[in-house]
C-alpha cells in the first residue's frame, strides 16, 4: 500500500482539485437546501448528521462516480456502509491494526482484518463494476476514480502496473479517510463558532467580503482568500483532531533527550494528538479556541510538527488537500447563508467519546439556523 499511496499523491494537484471543485460545491447546495427546509419548518438541525450526509454525497460522487442524494434518500446503503466502517471497539481495532502491520503473515492466517468483510466487499465490488461500465461504454467523468483509471491504463504495459485491485483499494482508502474526518472537522468548527459568536461573525464577514470581490461566487480562487476561516478550521483541528492517535515505526535507534531511554529501531510509536495539541508549551491557554494561533506569524514561531491533525511526512493522509477543500466549501456555504447558534435541546457541554478511533462527541449537537 505504501507504493500505492506514494503514486496517488500527485492526484491532488491544484489543477485536478479544481476539476472536482464544482462537484463538491453542488453537493454543498443539497445541504443548504435541506437546512433551509429545517429553518422554514422551525426545526433544530442535527449538524453532525447533515455534515455526514454532505461528505457522503461528495465522496460518493468524486470517488465512486455515484449520485447518492443522501439528503433525500435517508436510508441510503452508501451512507449506512460508511457509518459501519468504524462501528467497532477502538482498542480492539488498534490492536488488530498493530498485528496486521507488524505480523502480516500471522494476521492473514488468523483472518484478522481492520475493516468488516461486508463493508469492504460492498465497496470493492462497487468500484470494479463502475470501472468496467466506464471502460465498456467509453464513459468519462471529472472525478477521483477517473484519475485512477487513467493511471491504471497508463501503467498497464510497464514493469509496475497499477492493478484493478490496487485501484479499488485506493478508492476505498480515499472513502475511509474522508467520510468521518471532514464531517467531524466541520462539526467541531461550527460548535466553536457557535460558542464564540464574535468569531463566527468575523468568519462570515470575511466570506461575504471575499464573495463580493468574486461576483458572489464560491470558486477555487475565492476560497483560497478566506484566510480567517482556514485559521478557524485549523484551530478546531487542534482542539479536536479527527484521528485520536497517530502510529509510526521508529526507523533508527533514538535516545530521548536528558534520559537513558533508547527507542530502538522497529519499535511502534504512538503519538497522542490530544496531548500534543493541548501542550501549553506550544499553545498558551490551550483549552481556549483562538483562530489567531494560526496566523502566518504564529505558525512560523512554532515547530511545524506541533500540529498534526492528519499526520505528516510521506505517510500523511492521502486526501488531505481534498478534505480541506471539502470542509472549507461546506463551512463557507453555511456561513454565507445562515447565522448559527446552539439549540437549547443540546446537552451542554459536549463530552468527547474516548471509546472511538475517530473523535466524536457523546452528545448530539443540535443547531438553530437563522437565514440571512
Amino acid at each position: 500500500m505504501e507504493t500505492v499511496k506514494g503514486e496517488t499523491h500527485p492526484t491532488f494537484t491544484s489543477g485536478k482539485m479544481k476539476m472536482m471543485f464544482d462537484t463538491v460545491l453542488q453537493c454543498s447546495q443539497y445541504m443548504i437546501d435541506a437546512m433551509e427546509k429545517c429553518v422554514n419548518e422551525r426545526k433544530d438541525i442535527d449538524i453532525r448528521d447533515f455534515l455526514a450526509s454532505f461528505t457522503t454525497d461528495v465522496i460518493g460522487s468524486c470517488a465512486f462516480g455515484i449520485e447518492c442524494n443522501t439528503f433525500k434518500e435517508t436510508d441510503s446503503i452508501f451512507r449506512k456502509m460508511g457509518d459501519n466502517i468504524f462501528k467497532v471497539d477502538s482498542f480492539l481495532l488498534m490492536i488488530k491494526m498493530i498485528l496486521i502491520s507488524k505480523m502480516p503473515q500471522l494476521s492473514h492466517k488468523l483472518g484478522l482484518k481492520s475493516i468488516r468483510n461486508d463493508v469492504s466487499t460492498f465497496f470493492m465490488d462497487l468500484v470494479q463494476r463502475t470501472v468496467k461500465y466506464r471502460e465498456d461504454k467509453n464513459f468519462t467523468r471529472p472525478d477521483f476514480l477517473q484519475l485512477l483509471i487513467a493511471m491504471k491504463n497508463a501503467t498497464k504495459d510497464t514493469d509496475h502496473p497499477f492493478t484493478m485491485q490496487q485501484l479499488a483499494a485506493q478508492v476505498f482508502l480515499f472513502f475511509v479517510a474522508g467520510f468521518d474526518t471532514s464531517s467531524m472537522t466541520m462539526n467541531f468548527t461550527i460548535y466553536e463558532l457557535c460558542r464564540n459568536p464574535v468569531m463566527q461573525e468575523k468568519a462570515r464577514k470575511e466570506v461575504l467580503e471575499v464573495l463580493e470581490r468574486h461576483e458572489g461566487k464560491i470558486t477555487y480562487e475565492s476560497l483560497s482568500e478566506m484566510k480567517y476561516l482556514q485559521q478557524a478550521i485549523d484551530e478546531a483541528l487542534r482542539l479536536y483532531p479527527p484521528v485520536v492517535t497517530l502510529s509510526r515505526v521508529c526507523v533508527k535507534d533514538y535516545k530521548l533527550r536528558d534520559t537513558n531511554i533508547v527507542i530502538e529501531k522497529g519499535t511502534p510509536v504512538f503519538i497522542p494528538l490530544g496531548a500534543l495539541h493541548r501542550d501549553p508549551d506550544y499553545y498558551p491557554d490551550p483549552e481556549k479556541f483562538d483562530p489567531g494561533r494560526f496566523s502566518p506569524e504564529n505558525i512560523a514561531s512554532r515547530h511545524p510538527y506541533t500540529h498534526l491533525p492528519f499526520g505528516e511526512g510521506p505517510r500523511n493522509c492521502i486526501g488531505l488537500r481534498f478534505g480541506q477543500m471539502q470542509s472549507k466549501i461546506g463551512l463557507a456555504t453555511i456561513l454565507q447563508k445562515f447565522r448559527l447558534s446552539i439549540s437549547p435541546t443540546t446537552k451542554m457541554p459536549l463530552h468527547l467519546d474516548e471509546q472511538v478511533l475517530l473523535l466524536k462527541s457523546i452528545e448530539t449537537l443540535f443547531i438553530k439556523a437563522e437565514s440571512l
